[in-house]
């Protein structure tokens, strides 16, 4: 049994890496999907490409009418809420706290922070109401992308940390509060997956050659697409609250 047919998710970062995959798994897997990016071209590709089942709206992640309006648009375009949500959207910042580049900080806390923040709340005030009359026949999954520097402090990339940090105490949080409403709350914590975050983190060529060096062959952006597709999949009744998915090689973080 498809126990994601027919399911209603929301993907923000959506236009590239780990939820450019994410949409195109749940697609596969019969679901009708909100995804949002900056990128209005992209979005707009994604839809000639994907068909119906897919819609985007494109804007800044952190801004809360933006979010609300991504809720707005699964109802208007699919008839409900989501009963997924996958708060992907995020950067990174390369640096220790003594070299890094503070005038990129609150733009950083601002994507990471706050606009996880108020996403996860939203989906969590709808999804527990939802849950009330469907609970266990029915799956509510909140997915939250944190990282493996959020569980150890990176010297090249340590204020980044700091906000992943944030982050996996916000999940935690909430799993405590929700998961006996019957909505499941899921971290998925990525070790070194190669994508457009290095550049936008502003790693130098010589770092990202040294992953590949030590700890490669290195996972793809699909891969963690796979484990988060694997999470949301599995019976109402069970939640996989927090996952790492590294490469086999990579010892730290």
């Amino acid at each position: 049994m498809n126990q994601n047919k027919d399911r209603i998710a929301l993907v923000t970062g959506a236009t590239s890496g780990i939820g450019e995959a994410t949409v195109r798994n749940f697609i596969k897997a019969g679901m009708k999907v909100i995804g949002n990016g900056r990128k209005e071209e992209k979005l707009r590709a994604m839809e000639q490409k994907l068909g119906q089942a897919f819609c985007g709206v494109a804007g800044d992640a952190s801004n809360e009418a933006v979010l609300d309006r991504l809720f707005e648009t699964a109802v208007e375009k699919f008839g409900s809420d989501p009963d997924l949500v996958v708060a992907n959207a995020g950067r990174g910042l390369g640096g220790s706290v003594r070299e890094a580049d503070l005038s990129q900080y609150a733009e950083l806390l601002d994507i990471n922070v706050t606009g996880t923040c108020m996403l996860i709340q939203k989906a969590a005030q709808r999804m527990v109401k939802i849950q009330e009359s469907v609970f266990p026949e029915k799956a509510a999954d909140i997915v939250i992308i944190g990282s493996v520097a959020g569980r150890q402090i990176t010297t090249f990339s340590a204020v980044y940390s700091a906000s992943k940090f944030a982050v996996h105490a916000l999940a935690e949080g909430l799993r405590r509060d929700v998961g006996p409403k019957g909505v499941r709350v899921s971290l998925v914590q990525p070790g070194i997956v190669i994508s457009g975050f290095q550049e936008v983190a502003q790693y130098s060529n010589e770092l990202v050659e040294s992953f590949h060096e030590k700890f490669g062959p290195l996972p793809t952006c699909c891969d963690i697409a796979d484990a988060i597709t694997h999470v949301v999949s599995l019976p109402p009744h069970i939640n996989i609250s927090d996952i790492c998915v590294r490469p086999t090689r990579q010892d730290y973080p």
